[in-house]
């Protein structure tokens, strides 16, 4: 109930503990008796400390059903519903930071705890957690020239970003008027403007330091998987994947992203002189909370300078348990079956960023007992592990796959993990390996699982050896996880039914009564998705697989006798996935190759 209309407030004021609590007695979210005896305790009567913060800090519970807490955020909400002001969460990524900050003074901000979240042509939107003291809005008002939207948000968000918002764009300004504007040295269209001092930026100056390290908190924050640092003609832009989608995050200018790329090259012990030529290299950094994180980093030169991408590895994951991963009973048991072999080749397949690294990693660490010897050979090393034996492909030096495998062979190795089958050869050097009594796991690129015969046949694998060798095939593909917190479900409509039907067709799957669909709520950053999961398709090469394995192999009749013998379509692990409320029909058919029963 908006309490505002009925209780107008005569006079400007900070709010006080005492009305917070006796707001929310009115509101019926806590007993009178509770409120009266802690309006007595003198020791929650700190001046410095918001009163929402003092009272999500008791942990109460609302009264009525279903009991929510009343939590930092909950009360936020409460106190905007009460003003009849709107409430928002501020999310750092959709909040140009150098807009907002030339709008006020950090210290005008400070002083008045507000916070600009939004400038457009019409308004500003200027966040506070004081919605009684407004002073501050008659005084900026005919400054500005613009209409004054206040919102109510989360007071520790809007002390937490006032400090970060007005130290980052301090960095970004100072940094850019240390060097000049354009400090493209290798830029495709170069543009020469006279008089420019043309002074580059110290990559270790202390502001660019400040602004690497706070997008890599941000990064962790997030739980970015990459970040994409990309010149433009005019500006950088700044990028995260989350959960697979790219978000645009922050405009830099062009020449404190070139010192930021500077200042990660150095980091990384990449060449910084040398923008010509695609470069790689890696950084072991601590989120906040102290947890070791691994970043791979990659340049590329492009048109209007050096292009970096950032891949975030986390260590958690060489832990992750299968079912974690997305496989259900009768995936692991089937993956089991064929990594429990002593000698063979298995294979993984699916596009990049699919999750096969992972699964790899995930199935390395399970076999890496001491009583075995694991030796891989990556193309760059993805993640360090202290139980693998891993080298480095280096082209210049002649150090390919094919030749890694080779060394690797006289290392007395038990199982050895070959980062990628690129080529003729590099299948040769797994063949043997795997004919001479050791595991071979590998990646290959295809769509399906009964495609990976297919694709060994045309590099020049012959087939008598294929048979020989090859264990069985898994293909993979990662679908976002819908967020346990805001899901909702539904009774499955005529439409997604025929999706439904169209998607498990010929397989027999029971249709669920009901599908849950993403919402959106602080926890997923109202995308509705948090995380990712696998599908799964995973071959296993029987006797009566090996017999159609042939210099003529005919693609469709393995595809079939492998489903016939239990191999499910990646499209039905997603059913599966659907049916028990993990995602939706939408996630599945964007990744999911159609089922093929020909």
């Amino acid at each position: 109930m908006n309490k505002a209309s009925e209780e107008p407030v005569a006079r400007e004021h900070r709010l006080t503990l005492p009305e917070v609590v006796d707001g929310l007695v009115d509101d019926g979210f806590i007993p009178k008796g509770v409120g009266e005896a802690f309006k007595k305790e003198r020791r929650y009567f700190r001046g410095d400390i918001h009163p929402l913060v003092v009272i999500a800090d008791q942990k109460w519970k609302a009264l009525a059903e279903p009991h929510k807490p009343l939590s930092l955020e909950f009360l936020a909400e409460w106190l905007a519903r009460r003003t009849g002001l709107d409430y928002l969460h501020i999310d750092p990524l959709k909040i140009k930071f150098q807009s907002v900050t030339d709008v006020v003074s950090n210290a005008y901000a400070t002083r008045f705890r507000i916070l600009p979240v939004e400038v457009n042509t019409r308004e500003v939107v200027i966040a506070t957690a004081e919605p009684y003291l407004r002073e501050w809005e008659a005084e900026l008002k005919p400054i500005l020239r613009k209409e004054i939207r206040r919102v109510v948000a989360n007071p520790q968000d809007i002390d937490r970003y006032l400090v970060e918002f007005y130290n980052l764009a301090r960095s970004v300004k100072k940094a850019e008027q240390q060097g000049e504007v354009r400090a493209g040295a290798s830029n495709f269209e170069q543009l020469v403007e006279l008089g420019k001092t043309n002074r580059q930026f110290d990559a270790n100056d202390q502001h660019i330091v400040s602004i690497v390290d706070w997008l890599w908190q941000y990064a962790f924050e997030q739980r970015a998987s990459d970040i994409h640092i990309e010149p433009r003609r005019e500006l950088g832009i700044v990028r995260f994947r989350i959960d697979g989608v790219l978000h645009q995050v922050y405009q830099i200018p062009m020449s404190v992203l070139n010192a930021m790329t500077s200042r990660i090259k150095i980091l990384g012990r990449m060449d910084v002189v040398e923008k010509r030529r695609p470069q790689d290299g890696r950084i072991k950094t601590r989120t906040a909370d102290g947890q070791e994180i691994e970043l791979r980093l990659s340049t590329l030169p492009t048109a209007f300078g050096e292009k970096l991408v950032m891949r975030v590895f986390d260590p958690e994951v060489l832990v992750r348990d299968f079912a974690d991963l997305g496989f259900t009973d009768d995936d692991k048991a089937r993956w089991a079956q064929m990594t429990g072999q002593p000698n063979g080749i298995i294979l993984v397949t699916g596009p990049t960023g699919s999750g096969k690294t992972t699964t790899l990693y995930s199935t390395l660490k399970q076999l890496a007992t001491p009583e075995v010897n694991v030796c891989t050979i990556e193309d760059p090393i993805e993640m360090i592990e202290a139980s693998f034996n891993q080298v480095q492909v280096q082209q210049n030096i002649d150090m390919t796959f094919a030749a890694g495998v080779r060394a690797l062979m006289r290392q007395d190795p038990d199982i050895v993990m070959v980062g990628e089958i690129r080529d003729m050869e590099t299948a040769d050097m797994a063949v043997q390996a795997a004919l001479t009594g050791h595991l071979v796991l590998s990646t290959l690129h295809t769509n399906d699982a009964p495609s990976a015969v297919t694709r060994l046949l045309d590099l020049g694998t012959p087939a008598y050896l294929l048979n020989a060798t090859l264990l069985g095939v898994m293909a993979q593909r990662l679908v976002r996880t819908l967020c346990p917190h805001c899901k909702q479900a539904s009774p499955i409509t005529h439409e997604e039914e025929e999706i439904w039907q169209a998607m498990v067709s010929p397989w027999k799957a029971a249709k669920p009564q009901k599908v849950y669909h993403p919402v959106g709520c602080l926890d997923c950053r109202m995308t509705g998705y948090v995380g990712r999961v696998g599908l799964y398709e995973i071959m296993l090469m029987s006797p009566e697989l090996r017999k159609l394995v042939t210099p003529a192999t005919e693609l469709a009749r393995v595809r079939e006798l492998a489903y016939r013998e239990g191999m499910k379509p990646l499209r039905i692990s997603g059913a599966m996935k659907v049916a028990a409320g993990l995602t939706t029909l939408e996630e599945v058919l964007q990744v999911a190759p159609p089922a093929q029963n020909e």
